[in-house]
């Protein structure tokens, strides 16, 4: 009996187990809800672009509160965020496009939770981060979502309609998210066009836009939305 416990004493010993609590791995439990919210608070945004006769215009939709905004949603599980911010753009605005896929800029919108509840933690401001991707629109069908109404608008009008009814923290951070898409287009079209000058000089250059489309996606919901028109 003694030789078999010391023999199973070596074997432990040799195996690096032991039997002692403290050398056990701590467990952190998390509930479904928490997940959930976590989840939640990690978006995209596709800030969608067309260029006409030299003049850029933004594609903006309408919110359930009527607000105008980039099309946006949660990360997609399976999906990157760009092809997330995508997803969004083509459900909300009917867009199919190029898509940037690395973010160009993000911004962040407090919500306030359920005031009702005598849940501290529910109750407190919900914070969601929100990866923004540059898209630029091909072209536009119905989109699947109702009541949208996707509308193009020039540079100041989309930062005014994004500035509307909202607080001015918010309606700043939109803003900045129009002006740097803007810097971001620009930059865009000037490296093409250095490329196409002289294609030799630095190689084959790799476009930062790669092309979004859907095909044979049920529709969920066709609308009546107007996706030409400016704003």
């Amino acid at each position: 009996m003694r030789a078999d416990a010391a023999g199973n004493a070596e074997s432990r010993s040799t195996n690096g187990w032991s039997p002692s609590r403290t050398d056990r791995p701590s467990v952190k439990f998390f509930r479904l809800s928490q997940l959930l919210r976590l989840r939640g608070c990690e978006q995209v945004a596709a800030v969608c672009y067309r260029i006409r006769g030299g003049v850029i215009e933004f594609l903006l939709v309408r919110t359930g509160s009527g607000h105008w905004t980039f099309p946006k949603g949660s990360a997609e599980p399976g999906l990157t965020h760009a092809q997330a911010a995508a997803l969004e753009a083509f459900e909300e605005a009917g867009v199919h496009g190029r898509m940037e896929e690395a973010s160009f800029t993000r911004y962040v919108r407090r919500k306030c939770g359920d005031s009702s509840t005598l849940s501290v933690e529910k109750s407190r401001e919900k914070e969601h981060s929100i990866q923004a991707h540059l898209c630029e629109v091909l072209r536009l069908e119905p989109p699947q979502e109702r009541n949208r109404n996707p509308t193009w608008f020039s540079v100041e009008k989309a930062k005014q309609r994004l500035r509307k009814d909202r607080t001015t923290d918010y309606g700043d951070q939109l803003a900045r998210v129009v002006d740097r898409a803007v810097a971001r287009i620009r930059r865009l079209r000037g490296e093409a066009s250095k490329a196409t000058s002289d294609p030799q000089k630095d190689g084959p250059q790799k476009d930062a836009l790669q092309k979004v489309h859907f095909i044979d996606r049920p529709r969920k919901v066709t609308s009546s939305a107007k996706p030409s028109g400016t704003g």
